[in-house]
């Protein structure tokens, strides 16, 4: 009985992740986005979304990322639970709190001494795309505006990544109180690089497992 019980959480079909896929997927993608947000921050740039408004909120107030980007999230959870279900929701909630303790702990671990700003966008918002790819394809995400993405795509078919890339632009704009022109240009050239890997990479009629 035990066996088997543990055969169905390792067990995926071509239309549905187990639960071992879920959590691997989950874990994968957080450890991505972590160093792709560490090479951004290793470069002084910012970034759109729920992680720049915490980079911003970071930059203004000093409280480390991590805590920053868990608690701008706080209040996405309600239109996930609302608009795309009780386990979005867990998994979303299981990737944010996973990529706010490793944001907290990567530096002991990973030290960059420097990093272009064009090579930090470039390298940053590849890494960090492939770590929200991950996540959106076990139903999870980042939180905040990649809910709000994901939410619009499902319904009205526009695709994440430039939904996505549209907040991203004002989120960015807000950066001019915090940062150099060139900055916000090298984190507008990273936004663009880390949704165009989402939105040619992210469909859902491509991609259907559960």
């Amino acid at each position: 009985m035990a066996s088997n019980a543990f055969a169905g959480l390792l067990n995926s079909s071509a239309d549905r992740h187990s639960l071992f896929d879920d959590a691997q997927g989950i874990v994968a993608g957080s450890m991505l986005a972590v160093l792709g947000v560490t090479l951004l921050s290793s470069a002084g740039l910012l970034a759109g979304g729920t992680a720049g408004l915490a980079f911003l909120a970071h930059y203004a107030t000093g409280f480390s990322f991590g805590l920053c980007f868990f608690v701008v999230n706080l209040p996405f959870y309600y239109l996930a639970f609302r608009r795309l279900g009780l386990a979005f929701t867990i998994k979303t909630f299981a990737a944010i709190a996973l990529t706010s303790v490793l944001s907290e702990f990567i530096s002991g671990f990973v030290s960059m001494a420097h990093v272009d700003p064009i090579a930090g966008a470039l390298f940053g918002g590849l890494v960090i795309g492939a770590g929200m790819l991950a996540l959106f394809r076990h139903r999870a995400s980042l939180g905040g505006i990649g809910i709000l993405a994901l939410y619009i795509q499902d319904r009205f078919g526009w695709r994440a990544g430039f939904v996505q890339l549209g907040f991203d632009g004002i989120i960015l704009a807000l950066s001019f109180f915090v940062a150099s022109p060139f900055i916000i240009a090298c984190s507008v050239l990273g936004a663009i690089v880390l949704n165009l890997t989402i939105a040619i990479n992210h469909r859902k009629d491509r991609y259907i497992a559960m």
